[in-house]
């Protein structure tokens, strides 16, 4: 089969697509957070551990943005991983959407577009091919 029409490829790239565009929101928005989010009401962490938006931004950054970089890699590079890692990723950014509305509630129209994207991003890691290349 013809690499350009080989539908495991295009759902790869289209994994590894939605998981760059994920890690990059991540690096935004930890970024953001990092340097005091202003414009975003400190009210909402009321009754959370944070005193600032330091620390979970920080999170966001590092492991949300990392879970997602280093599957988007994999998924890129077709390594025997990118399963596993976008799984990994995916969990990751379930469960930080999880505790923050667990923690502040539904505050902003991108935590239901994330857990849209992130349900996506679940169905093409399934139907992926589990053995890759290398």
């Amino acid at each position: 089969m013809n690499k350009n029409t080989d539908p495991s490829g295009v759902v790869r790239y289209t994994l590894g697509v939605l998981l760059t565009f994920g890690a990059l929101n991540a690096f935004g928005g930890g970024y953001y957070g990092m340097s005091g989010a202003e414009g975003v009401p400190i009210e909402w962490l009321e009754g959370t551990p944070f005193k600032n938006y330091f620390i979970p931004s920080l999170i966001l950054f590092s492991v949300v943005g990392g879970s997602f970089l280093t599957a988007s890699i994999a998924c890129f590079a077709n390594h025997k991983l990118s399963r596993t890692l976008s799984f990994a990723s995916v969990a990751i950014v379930f469960g930080w959407l999880t505790v923050q509305v667990i923690l502040i509630g539904y505050v902003s129209w991108m935590q239901p577009v994330t857990a849209i994207a992130g349900v996506l991003m679940f169905i093409l890691t399934w139907v992926m091919p589990g053995k890759q290349s290398k």
